[in-house]
């Protein structure tokens, strides 16, 4: 019986099906930004030009290597202020499992969370009376 990961490469009566590398790091830079305590992806100079130039990049911070039926995932995080980082990297490594295997077949053999970072809540500004230098 033949699974979709064995199909992933193979000639079906149609023709054959490729899962592009880009697309694996798009399902898990998703898969990883939906559990509550990651606040973003770290990705470097290339990810954050895209960003200015109005693109969102949402494999930034992912590296995937991809075979004809295994994957492989680096991704580099910032957690949220306060949360605990070992739970946090468990969810992450059981959710993008879970999103790469469902929706390509391909079996996830290893996730390495890298955690690059500490984003902390925008701080308030306290409204001040602003002082006259000049009269």
């Amino acid at each position: 019986m033949d699974t979709i990961a064995d199909k992933k490469d193979k000639k079906t009566g149609l023709g054959s099906i490729r899962i592009a590398d880009e697309v694996v790091s798009i399902i898990a830079g998703l898969a990883a930004t939906e559990i509550e305590g990651v606040d973003g992806m770290s990705g470097g100079l290339v990810g954050g030009i895209a960003e200015m130039l109005g693109r969102k990049n949402f494999s930034k911070g992912v590296k995937v290597e991809v075979g004809e039926q295994e994957a492989a995932v680096d991704l580099y995080l910032i957690v949220k202020y306060g949360a605990r980082i070992p739970d946090i990297a468990l969810l992450v490594q059981e959710n993008v499992k879970k999103a790469i295997e469902m929706m390509t077949g391909l079996h996830v053999v290893e996730i390495n969370i890298h955690v690059q970072g500490v984003g902390f809540p925008p701080e308030e500004k306290e409204e001040r009376e602003e002082v006259v230098r000049v009269r």
